[in-house]
């Protein structure tokens, strides 16, 4: 539910204050959002992107397989990266179910969290991850719900990112906090299941697009093994960006060659990068 986040949050069509109790919220000009029965509200103005959404089956799967544990590495490194915020809200932009985001407020028990996806299925189960996480419906490519300087932290997991607004939203002492993959990230399966591979230069591509907004403070990458059947493999697969590329009957015939269980590679890089204070002229 959105419990007391409200606050955090901005009218998108106006950008003034949010307020309102467990049915909507209002702003002064009097826009109106109402709550879903779920327990998010929707933010989202005009028609969404078609096509880049996590659908019910992607969330499905990714509940399974973050549920398994698979991940709980990554989760405890972002609650270490948040460990020494400011006050404020820790806002998770494109955070899917939540469940990153419920982890680190399980380490960090006087902080809420905000949860923003454009996927209505992911945040059905976000609104329910944590009695402290709020969530809301948004695209993360247009300008944020969210009210300036309010992020004590801002997540971003393995999705999209747009540096003005993430730099916007943050407050001057906060950080922002980035996971994505590196290039041995899941790479046993890439050949195998012919899945999307990781660039080489993904991390510098992502440092170059974060600036002039941001600058490194520190990152670390953690690369583990996991012990992995098919019924996994075959949830790892269905839950990220090579679920739209992948042909159901073939990838039942190349995961029916790989040993059962199989050992896959994780891989992710976690970056903090400091906003920087003084921005160049558009």
């Amino acid at each position: 539910m959105l419990g007391d986040v409200p606050h955090t949050l901005a009218c998108p069509h106006c950008g003034a204050d949010l307020a309102g109790e467990d049915t909507g919220l209002r702003c002064a000009a009097g826009h109106t959002f109402d709550i879903a029965r779920q327990g998010y509200v929707n933010l989202l103005t005009g028609a969404g992107p078609t096509g880049t959404a996590d659908t019910a089956a992607m969330v499905a799967a990714r509940v399974d397989f973050l549920g398994a544990g698979h991940y709980d590495r990554l989760g405890d490194a972002l609650a270490a990266a948040c460990a020494d915020a400011p006050p404020g809200t820790l806002v998770d932009v494109g955070a899917g179910t939540g469940h990153h985001l419920a982890r680190v407020l399980d380490a960090l028990p006087d902080r809420r969290g905000l949860a923003l996806d454009i996927s209505k299925y992911a945040l059905r189960r976000a609104a329910r991850a944590h009695p402290r996480m709020g969530a809301a419906v948004c695209d993360a490519w247009r300008p944020l719900p969210v009210r300036t300087g309010v992020a004590a932290r801002v997540l971003n997991v393995f999705a999209p990112r747009n540096p003005p607004e993430l730099h916007r939203i943050l407050h001057p002492d906060g950080a922002l906090v980035v996971a994505a993959p590196a290039p041995g990230h899941l790479g046993e399966l890439v050949p195998a299941l012919d899945l999307l591979r990781v660039d080489a230069d993904k991390r510098e591509r992502i440092d170059a697009k974060l600036a002039p907004w941001f600058t490194v403070r520190a990152r670390r990458t953690l690369t583990y093994p996991m012990t992995l059947d098919h019924a996994a493999i075959a949830t790892v697969v269905a839950m990220g960006p090579s679920a739209w590329h992948t042909d159901p009957e073939d990838l039942r015939t190349r995961l029916a060659a790989l040993a059962n269980p199989q050992v896959v590679t994780a891989s992710i890089t976690v970056s903090v990068y400091d906003p920087v204070r003084r921005l160049p002229n558009p």
